[in-house]
């Protein structure tokens, strides 16, 4: 059955593009109705499964490798029965399975569907030469993958550039620190200046602010942020270059998959359309999905296929494509989707749900909003959540009036839009592309950490520059 909506009634977007958790319904006029659309509780108890998958996520591959590797599936199916059980005792079989299927068809499926297309399409792009292989032209590439994250979107950028970073690098024996750089830079950072590069800014854009606002207001901390950490990448990648064989005698640069950057060129068109779509709903075994993002995720499954089809093995095998780190995070994201529902619900109650004190920190005495609370608070919430609908409930906390935010109170979104898209490199799961780029550098060789052991590489890099942005751009 298809209805169409009333004009003011939105959908969510934010799986539309590549956040961790994007694809939650989060534009509801009326954070409530998330809940309610979901049927799930809402109290800090019904938060244990997903605290549960986060510390699997962080210490299973540490303490059992093997396990994890093997079992990552059960584990995931494991918490997500931990929160559809007690919901099936509390409210019945049928409001559980239908919170499953709406997270399941509604968030996930635009969601994974979108990351499959970009990871396909990106492994079918073949990039030999160019300047890595150096800490200059290493150096180089990260600023060039910043400048496309913003172009492309986050995941399309780090899909398509950590293949030729890591190659060229191949003769390399330690080459974890070009892998988290290039999450914190390309895969986070990079997508900040235009509402196609995060989640967050394209549900700011959704919102009323201006296409251009990111541009303006966000390239000086961009700047700053990137050449702080760019900087450092150069002077640590010459000290373990020293270490190391030169490079050897660079190939010439060619590109082969020319036809999957058209493949590529059509899934980043089709995000930016699905802003545009007539708001229709499709009504699919009781739950309702907006057609715009069921078309999108059959479009991007075309994709899919497409550019499995149209590449030559040989350039797959000179990527060195694999399927494995695709499945783990579709795999590990699958959890997520179910069980972060309750938290994301606290949250989007706002200053009348249980998240009540942490949001309260974001105002002063006078109830103003804070911009160095709205910085660190939105990101910390982002690095762990999804940082589209933390966007969103700081936003509203700030008034919710684009006309103010985006002029008058320029600071305050400026805080919140920086907050949730730079804090996203702090962790593995804060964005997307974080653990598909840690599965593509392990599956070519490289020794990653894991979760804490990666969020030490991350604070040790990202703290001391967020601390220098707060000063010069939020105090």
């Amino acid at each position: 059955m298809v209805r169409r909506m009333q004009p003011t009634s939105l959908t969510g977007y934010s799986a539309l593009i590549d956040a961790p958790l994007a694809g939650s319904v989060v534009l509801f006029p009326e954070p409530a109705r998330v809940a309610e659309a979901a049927r799930l509780p809402v109290g800090p108890v019904w938060a244990g499964p997903f605290l549960g998958l986060l510390l699997s996520i962080a210490i299973f591959p540490v303490v059992a490798p093997r396990f994890w590797e093997r079992r990552m599936g059960w584990v995931s199916l494991f918490w997500i029965l931990c929160l559809l059980a007690p919901l099936a005792a509390v409210q019945g079989f049928l409001p559980a399975l239908s919170a499953a299927w709406h997270a399941m068809l509604v968030e996930y499926l635009p969601f994974v569907t979108l990351l499959v297309a970009l990871f396909t399409v990106g492994g079918g792009i073949l990039v030999r030469g160019g300047p890595g292989g150096t800490p200059a032209g290493n150096t180089a590439l990260l600023a060039i993958g910043i400048v496309l994250a913003g172009l492309m979107g986050t995941t399309g950028a780090a899909m398509v550039l950590i293949h030729p970073l890591l190659r060229s690098n191949a003769h390399r024996s330690r080459k974890v620190h070009l892998a988290v750089f290039f999450i914190v830079l390309v895969a986070n950072a990079g997508g900040a200046t235009t509402p196609l590069g995060d989640p967050p800014l394209y549900i700011g854009f959704l919102r009323g602010v201006p296409f251009p606002w990111p541009l303006l207001h966000l390239t000086p901390v961009l700047g700053f942020f990137a050449g702080l950490l760019l900087a450092a990448f150069y002077l640590l990648d010459r000290f373990v270059a020293a270490a190391d064989p030169p490079r050897p005698k660079p190939e010439r640069f060619h590109v082969r998959g020319w036809r999957n950057i058209g493949l590529l060129a059509m899934t980043v068109t089709a995000v930016f359309a699905q802003a545009i779509w007539p708001p229709t709903m499709v009504n699919i075994l009781g739950q309702e999905m907006g057609a715009e993002r069921l078309a999108g995720s059959i479009l991007f499954l075309a994709i899919t296929g497409a550019s499995w089809l149209i590449t030559p093995n040989a350039v797959r095998q000179g990527n060195m494509f694999a399927w494995h780190p695709i499945q783990e995070v579709a795999i590990l994201f699958a959890g997520i989707f179910v069980t972060i529902g309750p938290v994301l619900s606290m949250l989007q109650q706002g200053l009348e749900g249980a998240a009540a004190p942490v949001l309260r920190l974001t105002l002063d005495e006078a109830g103003r909003g804070d911009p160095v609370a709205f910085f660190w608070l939105s990101g910390v919430l982002s690095a762990f959540l999804d940082n589209a609908p933390t966007y969103l409930v700081f936003f509203q906390l700030a008034g919710g009036d684009v006309a103010r935010l985006s002029n008058g109170l320029s600071r305050e979104l400026e805080a919140i839009a920086a907050g949730s898209v730079f804090f996203g490199g702090l962790t593995y799961i804060g964005n997307a592309p974080n653990l598909m780029v840690r599965a593509i550098a392990a599956h070519r060789g490289v020794h990653m950490p894991g979760f804490f052991g990666y969020m030490v590489w991350s604070c040790a890099l990202m703290l001391p520059a967020l601390a220098l942005i707060t000063l010069l751009f939020f105090v």
